[in-house]
C-alpha cells in the first residue's frame, strides 16, 4: 500500500506541475507558435525538432527516477539485489554517450541546413523589399529606400513578398525579433546586418527589441502590418503625398534618448543609414562596405 501511496503522490506532482506548466500562457498567443511566414514555420520545424529529441532523454529519464525511488528505497521486506562491489556497466555507458551523441549529431546537422537556408531569400524569384532598420534610444526607424518614405516604431510590408532587413544601430545594441515572422538578428553600432523575413498572411504582427538597453526599453516596440500589395502601394501613397519630410534636425531628436508614438515621413536625409554605420567605424569593417555596395549605397 506504501509503494502505491509513494507513487501516486509522485504522478500527482507531475500531474499539477505539467497542467501549469501547459496553462501558463492561456489567453495569450505564443507567438513562435503562430507562424505567418516560411521563416518563422521553417524555425518552428526545428523547435519542435529540439522538443522532441529533448523529450527522448527527458521522459525516460524521470520514468527511471520514479521507478528507482520506489524499487530501490529502503524499507522492510525489499527484494531489489544489493551490489555493494559494483563499479561500472559497459552497456550503461553506452546507453548514455551514445543516445546524447546521436542528438547533437542530429540536431548540428539540422540546424545548420536550415540556418544557412534561412540567410537567403525564403522566395528567390521574387525582387525582395529592401527596408533599412536602426535601433534608437528607446524606438525603431525603418527607412524604405525605393519608396523614399520613414516611419518609426510601425512598419507596413506586402504579403507573398520576402523582405530584406538591413539592420544597425544609433545606439547600445539590439535585437530585431518579430516572432511571428521568424527569429532576431541583432543590431550593432558600425555592423550592418542583414534578415530575410516573409509575411504569408495578412495581420498586424507584434516586434520588440531583444536586448535590454536602458529604462525606455519597454518602449521599444513596433508593429508589422502585412497587406495586400495593393493595400501596400495604396499605404506608400498615402505615406509619401500627406507625411511630413523628416529633416536632419528630426533625426538628431530621434537619436536622443526617448519615446515616442508611431510616426511617418514622405521623405529622410539621404544617406543617414550608411552615414549612421561609417560613423560608428564601420568603415573599418569589409563585410559593411560589401553589403553596402550590393545594395548601392557605395
Amino acid at each position: 500500500m506504501k509503494r502505491h501511496s509513494l507513487f501516486w503522490k509522485l504522478a500527482t506532482t507531475l500531474g499539477i506541475a505539467g497542467a501549469a506548466l501547459a496553462t501558463a500562457g492561456c489567453g495569450q498567443e505564443i507567438r513562435v507558435f503562430n507562424p505567418a511566414g516560411p521563416v518563422a514555420s521553417s524555425e518552428l520545424q526545428l523547435i519542435w525538432l529540439q522538443m522532441s529529441l529533448t523529450a527522448v532523454v527527458i521522459i525516460p529519464v524521470i520514468a527511471l527516477m520514479v521507478f528507482i525511488v520506489i524499487r530501490y528505497r529502503n524499507k522492510p521486506g525489499n527484494t531489489a539485489p544489493y551490489q555493494p562491489e559494483f563499479t561500472d556497466s559497459k552497456t550503461l555507458e553506452f546507453i548514455w554517450w551514445g543516445i546524447p551523441i546521436v542528438i547533437v549529431a542530429i540536431l548540428g546537422t539540422v540546424t545548420m541546413q536550415k540556418t544557412f537556408a534561412l540567410a537567403k531569400s525564403p522566395t528567390p524569384n521574387k525582387q525582395p523589399l529592401v527596408i533599412e532598420v536602426t535601433s534608437l534610444d528607446w524606438k525603431w526607424l525603418f527607412q524604405y529606400p525605393d519608396q523614399k518614405i520613414a516611419t518609426v516604431n510601425y512598419l507596413e510590408i506586402p504579403t507573398n513578398r520576402p523582405v530584406e532587413f538591413l539592420l544597425t544601430s544609433n545606439a547600445p545594441m539590439n535585437a530585431f525579433w518579430v516572432p511571428n515572422l521568424g527569429g532576431m538578428e541583432y543590431t550593432m553600432p558600425g555592423m550592418l546586418t542583414g534578415l530575410y523575413l516573409q509575411a504569408t498572411k495578412t495581420g498586424d504582427f507584434y516586434g520588440h527589441g531583444g536586448n535590454f538597453t536602458g529604462p525606455g526599453f519597454a518602449g521599444m516596440q513596433f508593429h508589422v502590418i502585412a497587406k495586400s500589395t495593393a493595400d501596400f502601394n495604396a499605404w506608400v501613397d498615402q505615406v509619401a503625398n500627406n507625411a511630413p519630410d523628416m529633416t536632419m534636425a528630426d533625426y538628431d531628436k530621434l537619436v536622443k534618448p526617448s519615446t515616442v508614438s508611431e510616426l511617418s515621413f514622405s521623405s529622410y536625409p539621404p544617406g543617414i543609414f550608411k552615414q549612421t554605420i561609417l560613423n560608428e567605424g564601420g568603415k573599418y569593417m569589409p563585410h559593411n562596405l560589401d553589403m553596402l555596395n550590393a545594395h548601392g549605397m557605395n
